[in-house]
């Protein structure tokens, strides 16, 4: 049925269990192929050590309770053979046991300050957190070698003639168009295998992209033989692995989070086909990403695209549940990005590997704007600029008009800026938030400051009231402003469903919160101006 082989073994005989393990071994080396061990055990105190497995099946752990334990009968077995004698189990067990208890009391005698070494190994000369920043640009000449190198297929292969968007990158990479997301992505990836950095990205279809943007494996048309560009930029690059995996986020995503915490080095990414795909690994997320480096002090540079967006493609394809991995947030554990730039991305992603300290990274990725113009990048802010946590209105309406400050993170931004350039709205202005965790506190006091005429500050997103960042981003912003005014809430009523699969209806509840955003009263009299805390 699985094509591999599978050898039993008796659970009572470990002799026998250690030759069919180094066997299974063996033959998977040999041949690189799936190899099963059935081991034919018992359970001797049920669930736990405390637990009394006899209430629920008496007849079978009264059978157990007669049964000789594993050690009992290899004893017996090598005694027998003359092997051993019959002190050394008892001497055995003791020094088994001081060797425990020794642990033991060391472990309850450490202290806090004490070094813990984990961060040897491969992990030697990175600490366990830094500046956030880095610098992440590249200059125009590496720009020119990534996009020559991937736009140069070898002889006699085929590229699929619907395929001819890639040629446009060229123009992107010589300023003559904006860069957009799959650009942007190429530069990344690209300008890390050229400073040697290995590259690992697996995903249900991320050779191709869910939204054919990346086409990062190229399929000649005629022959179907594949070929990785990025695999030929340079004699001395790094290794760059893609695959698409199988439709098993738990397990795919477990072997992606055990590779980055063994190896700090290699840039991992997993990929979601729908950001709410993640629900289907979410032990790994909660058991291991978000909490290791707590618990064990085991880091991870993981880094997890989820395409997240609401754009009436239903429940099942719109949200990436962003609250609940702002809700796994706490001592500075991961990081929480929702990027709306194709440079934002590029950066984030170099960033990465440029600090000398891993920590998750949880990106809200994009699906329609993608392709989307307004979401694409100048060249410039690939060679010349860095990550931004926070974006200020590009609009850069005058402060002395603005009455109304929106925060917002994501795609909604896009429609709410295309209905206030409509309107020529110039009372109203919009700020980003692109680093949800760890909360740019600086950057956001600084966009307040900026404007101090201020009547109200809203919080607009297109999740639904009870999902979404607002519960986060609420008491943050609380904080930061003086203690007469509120943060305000505009967007979608609470759900139990994270959105309508009807477009019309989309457009709808879309049109109506921006709407609401648009309308500021004015005051019966002058309110005080809200001022910076």
């Amino acid at each position: 049925m699985i094509q591999a082989p599978i050898f039993h073994v008796n659970g009572d005989d470990p002799e026998a269990i250690v030759h069919a393990a180094k066997l299974a071994i063996a033959f998977r080396q040999q041949f690189n192929v799936d190899v099963l061990i059935d081991l034919w055990c018992y359970r001797r105190r049920g669930h736990n050590e405390s637990d009394e497995p006899a209430y629920t099946q008496p007849r079978m752990y009264a059978q157990i309770a007669q049964q000789p334990s594993v050690v009992q009968l290899y004893a017996q077995r090598l005694l027998e053979a003359g092997d051993i004698h019959e002190d050394y189990v008892e001497q055995t067990a003791g020094q088994l046991r001081q060797r425990l208890n020794e642990a033991m009391n060391l472990a309850r005698q450490r202290h806090p300050q004490q070094k813990i070494h984990a961060l040897g190994g491969l992990w030697t000369g990175l600490s366990r957190g830094g500046d956030e920043q880095a610098d992440t640009a590249i200059s125009q000449d590496v720009i020119d070698r990534i996009t020559d190198s991937y736009l140069k297929q070898p002889e006699c292969f085929s590229v699929h003639p619907k395929l001819k968007f890639l040629a446009g990158r060229r123009e992107m990479a010589q300023g003559a168009r904006l860069v957009d997301w799959g650009c942007a992505e190429m530069l990344s990836i690209g300008s890390l295998l050229l400073e040697g950095t290995p590259v690992r990205l697996m995903g249900q279809d991320s050779e191709r992209g869910t939204f054919s943007h990346r086409h990062a494996v190229l399929h000649d048309a005629q022959t179907d033989a594949p070929y990785i560009p990025l695999q030929h930029l340079s004699a001395q690059q790094g290794s760059f692995t893609i695959r698409n995996s199988m439709l098993s986020e738990l397990a795919v995503l477990g072997f992606e989070y055990g590779f980055s915490s063994a190896d700090p080095h290699t840039l991992v990414i997993w990929e979601a086909q729908f950001g709410d795909f993640a629900n289907g690994a979410q032990p790994i997320i909660d058991q291991f990403l978000v909490s290791a480096e707590s618990k064990w002090l085991r880091m991870s540079g993981l880094v997890l695209l989820l395409p997240h967006g609401y754009e009436g493609q239903g429940p099942e394809h719109s949200s990436a549940r962003l609250e609940r991995f702002l809700q796994l947030c706490g001592d500075n554990n991961i990081q929480v990005c929702y990027p709306t730039r194709s440079a934002q991305l590029f950066h984030l992603l170099r960033r990465q590997m440029r600090r000398n300290f891993r920590k998750p990274l949880v990106v809200m990725s994009p699906k329609s704007l993608l392709r989307d113009e307004r979401a694409a990048s100048a060249l410039d802010e690939f060679t010349q600029a860095s990550f931004q946590p926070v974006l200020g209105d590009p609009r850069r309406p005058n402060p002395e008009l603005v009455r109304r400050l929106v925060f917002c993170s994501g795609r909604v931004f896009y429609p709410l800026d295309a209905a206030r350039q409509q309107r020529e709205q110039q009372n109203l202005a919009i700020v980003r938030i692109e680093q949800l965790y760890p909360f740019p506190q600086q950057q956001i006091r600084a966009a307040l400051a900026q404007y101090r005429r201020v009547r109200d500050v809203c919080w607009l997103q297109e999740e639904p009231r009870n999902m979404g960042a607002w519960s986060f981003v609420e008491p943050r912003l609380r904080e930061l402003l003086p203690k007469h005014v509120a943060p305000a809430y505009i967007g979608r009523d609470e759900a139990a469903s994270p959105a309508t699969g009807i477009f019309h209806v989309h457009e709808a509840e879309e049109k109506s919160f921006i709407e609401q955003i648009l309308e500021i009263p004015e005051p019966v009299s002058t309110p005080a101006a809200v001022k910076s805390a």
